[in-house]
């Protein structure tokens, strides 16, 4: 039986089989009989993390320590609020926070705690404890990010919807510029990826059967 541990664009932490592109934490979130408690974060730093780390083995709910969530691909993870982790994924944390720099007109690139804090404010409210969601509207938004269309999340891609799923998406669905759409990934985090930063994309997206980024897929997109 798969353990309560997968997280979908909207934040939540459901048993699914699937597994995903990548893994991250909030902290230590199970208790001795690998169960959630109520809480669904123990910090503000949550991050999303590469699978294989050095070839280390991990059990994902040990006692005491911090429960392993694992995400189909970043564009979910980035959408439920996460950001790179900056020790595994280094090069992706600097990019982002690079990425974040310019689209919020900083002076210097922001630490990793900053990029919590203002996440963090973004993504839940602290009396429900639920995600904060916005209405945007489709055209305004950058390809990469995740909304919810007709009651259905998804990839905003080259003006499309793909449907997401724990085994991937769907096929796209056009949706007109001006339709109103509710917006799943935090604010700061849009504007990061309207400034360049590209998340690492499930190869369902492309159809194909390796990871793809935004770069790869946009002459697919621009056809849908």
């Amino acid at each position: 039986m798969p353990l309560q541990n997968r997280v979908t664009p909207t934040g939540e932490i459901v048993a699914d089989p699937g597994r995903g592109l990548l893994m991250g934490n909030r902290g230590c979130l199970h208790g001795p009989d690998r169960r959630l408690g109520v809480a669904r974060w123990r910090s503000k730093l949550w991050i999303c993390c590469v699978l294989d780390w050095k070839g280390v083995r991990r059990d994902p709910m040990p006692p005491g320590r911090w429960t392993a969530l694992f995400f189909l691909d970043e564009a979910t993870a980035l959408a439920a609020g996460h950001r790179p982790c900056a020790y595994c994924r280094r090069a992706d944390f600097v990019a982002f926070a690079e990425a974040w720099r310019g689209a919020h007109r900083l002076a210097q690139r922001p630490r990793a705690a900053e990029i919590d804090a203002r996440l963090h404010a973004e993504r839940v409210d602290p009396r429900s404890r639920r995600q904060v969601t916005r209405p945007a509207v489709a055209g305004e938004l950058p390809d990469g990010v995740m909304v919810r269309a007709g009651g259905t999340p998804g990839l905003l891609a080259g003006g499309a919807l793909l449907p997401w799923t724990f085994a991937g998406y769907r096929a796209s669905v056009p949706l007109p510029p001006a339709m109103p759409v509710e917006l799943l990934t935090p604010p700061a985090t849009v504007a990061a990826v309207a400034g360049g930063y590209r998340p690492l994309l499930h190869p369902t997206t492309a159809g194909g059967s390796a990871p793809a980024t935004l770069p790869d897929l946009m002459p697919r997109w621009v056809g849908c």
